[in-house]
């Protein structure tokens, strides 16, 4: 990584660790200058305005939930699986990139509405692919019967909030979070339940 590229990095590191403590409209480019111990003008030669940091930061947490998802679908081998999957990738997100997917989950709409359109298309597309999962599992039969949109928004919301509670430093790893969640869903899911 390039001294420019390593530069970037930490700047948006900062920033989303602004946005989320601040919110990004309480959050100054002097504020970030500041922490990084940088003059205002030089972080200038590095991003064009805060949006493009709000941006990348948003779209980043984006790639990385539907690359987990996606996973998820490739390697898991039944619907119940890929669900497990699914919880542990959208866990691992959150707990490696606490301020980011905080600002993804709030923070996203600030953005003027081309970037956020693009953004919403992301969103979108995740949680299609987690409606898709359930319905898999419910014609599969390993789930019964439930609306796919309702239960993949039950999941999600559950799943969502650890960014608030989880803590590195606390007893329970992300896989234990993520397995507990798979644990609690998979049972209110369970073909033959009621």
């Amino acid at each position: 990584m390039g001294r420019s590229t390593a530069r970037r990095e930490e700047i948006l590191t900062v920033a989303g660790e602004l946005f989320r403590q601040k919110g990004y409209h309480a959050t100054s480019m002097q504020d970030i200058a500041e922490r990084l111990q940088l003059q205002r003008g030089s972080l200038y030669a590095h991003i064009e305005s805060k949006e493009e940091l709000l941006f990348e930061i948003v779209d980043r947490a984006a790639d990385r939930f539907l690359a987990g998802i996606e996973q998820a679908w490739r390697e898991g081998t039944t619907a119940r699986d890929r669900l497990r999957r699914a919880l542990a990738a959208h866990m691992a997100v959150i707990a490696e990139h606490r301020d980011t997917a905080s600002v993804f989950f709030h923070e996203w709409r600030f953005l003027r509405a081309d970037l956020r359109s693009r953004i919403q298309a992301k969103r979108d597309r995740y949680e299609a692919r987690w409606r898709e999962l359930i319905a898999d599992g419910v014609a599969r039969g390993e789930f019964r019967a439930v609306d796919p949109r309702f239960a993949a928004l039950l999941a999600l919301s559950a799943v969502n909030w650890a960014y608030q509670w989880y803590s590195p430093d606390g007893p329970l790893a992300p896989d234990d979070v993520a397995a507990t969640f798979a644990e609690l869903i998979l049972k209110g899911l369970e073909a033959g339940s009621s």
